[in-house]
């Protein structure tokens, strides 16, 4: 009997070690709020002195501290380790704030994440700066990049919105109003193409005018047709288009100026410098401009195209450079974006205050988009696999960057989505000449099949 006991207690340790290794490796998630975060916090609680001491973080008792542990217990004067506060546990880790002790920084701590990770056995740490003397750190149990799942909770706003996932498993946002333009980058099949189609759905339900350049006879943003204002096929198509938003954006400086008579005694919120601080009544709607494959904007086989090239060039850096207060903003993608394209590449990429860069062919382009932000982000974009499509690494000119993953999205459910939400697209009677023509959907076709309306009808 006790035999037989013995076998079912064995057989039974084996099935559940067995279930636990299936699970962290299927299912991370349900492994980790059953198993992985148990063990983790008793860890941290365990090992926390012991660790910061072995980390440096530890520092000398005040002088009254000292002298108060040894009245009382007598005991040999250990260094101190910051303050630590709750333990608040996440879907994904867990949350600690940590005060710091007089004479730390929140860097000492950042140097010291790896080491942390390793003595609490979580698969990340990342330190963020709450107030002067207090940091959290975050704990990610395991890769949330591997299969990825957008928090529930997402604090977006117009022109504010989740495009993908960072790898501390916060929400990466695309905020038009803090970074008003953009560089993606990426090769074929690295998920350059999911990025733009989460970020145009998202945009989709938002009183937000969408336009739309895309030189590849438009195969990548004609089926969001139903949304777009406005939308441009080939160079030709551009080059008559790009000055109509040219003269939206004078047109637009030009109602700031007016609004800009100030007299004495004008109250301060009617004072500006943007369409933001006009009243919303006469406050014009957003532009966001995508250019899918912008190379192809840039190549020439005759005097006359590198004319026409120069002309939509030069227009397209003075959208970039004085568009923002206008509410003009651009999302430029493209496989290169270097010098070799021609004139004015390297003063349009300059413009672009947000880089997103995928899977690249060669070290070279990841420099290009990253090279002058952070040469450990270019780096980092080089060691992106082919088996991780939407993987990439986002950064802006302020130097900082994290690696991000773009959630799944079929095709056909964003272009439901883009149809659901045709209505909300805002009026703007210039660009009414180059709105996207959208036929019915043939039978047994599940959405529309959209072509350039030709800008002479």
């Amino acid at each position: 009997m006790t035999d037989l006991m013995t076998v079912a207690e064995v057989s039974g340790s084996l099935a559940a070690i067995g279930g636990a290794a299936y699970a962290r490796r299927a299912h991370p998630a349900v492994y980790w709020s059953t198993v992985g975060l148990p063990v983790s916090v008793a860890r941290l609680l365990a090992s926390y002195s012991s660790t910061m001491d072995a980390c440096g973080l530890t520092v000398e008792p005040s002088r009254w501290r000292a002298l108060a542990v040894k009245a009382t217990t007598r005991r040999e004067v250990r260094p101190v380790p910051p303050r630590r506060g709750l333990i608040r546990p996440t879907p994904t880790g867990l949350r600690v704030r940590l005060r710091l002790a007089p004479g730390q920084e929140p860097a000492d701590v950042a140097a010291s994440a790896e080491r942390l990770r390793h003595a609490w056995g979580v698969h990340a740490v990342y330190v963020r700066e709450i107030k002067p003397g207090v940091v959290e750190l975050r704990l990610v149990g395991f890769d949330v990049l591997r299969k990825v799942r957008m928090p529930r909770r997402i604090d977006g706003g117009l022109l504010r919105v989740p495009v993908a996932l960072r790898e501390d498993a916060t929400a990466f946002l695309r905020d038009y109003r803090a970074v008003p333009h953009e560089l993606v980058l990426g090769a074929t099949l690295s998920g350059k193409s999911m990025y733009l189609r989460n970020l145009l759905t998202e945009l989709a339900a938002q009183p937000v005018v969408l336009v739309g350049i895309d030189c590849k006879r438009g195969v990548e943003l004609s089926p969001f047709a139903a949304r777009l204002s406005a939308l441009a096929t080939d160079p030709e198509q551009a080059a008559e288009l790009l000055p109509v938003l040219v003269k939206e954006m004078e047109d637009r400086y030009d109602l700031i100026k007016t609004r800009q008579g100030i007299t004495p005694g004008t109250p301060d919120e009617l004072i500006t410098s943007d369409i933001w601080g006009l009243p919303e009544s006469e406050r014009p709607a957003p532009i966001v401009l995508f250019i899918d494959e912008v190379a192809e904007l840039f190549l020439v086989a005759t005097r006359k195209e590198e004319e026409r090239r120069d002309e939509m060039v030069t227009q397209l850096i003075r959208l970039a450079q004085l568009g923002r207060a206008a509410g003009i903003y651009l999302e430029v993608c493209g496989q290169r974006f270097g010098a070799e394209l021609g004139k004015g590449a390297t003063m349009l990429r300059a413009q672009l205050t947000g880089r997103v860069c995928h899977r690249v062919n060669d070290e070279a382009s990841a420099k290009m988009a990253l090279g002058d932000i952070a040469p450990e982000a270019a780096l980092a974009a080089c060691a992106i696999a082919a088996e991780s499509p939407g993987l990439a690494v986002a950064g802006d000119t302020s130097g900082g960057w994290s690696r991000i993953r773009t959630p799944y999205l079929s095709l056909a459910d964003a272009a439901a989505a883009c149809r659901r939400t045709a209505h909300i697209a805002p009026d703007i009677a210039a660009l009414k000449p180059f709105r996207p023509y959208v036929p019915p959907a043939p039978a047994g076709l599940s959405g529309p099949v959209a072509t350039a309306k030709p800008v002479t009808e």
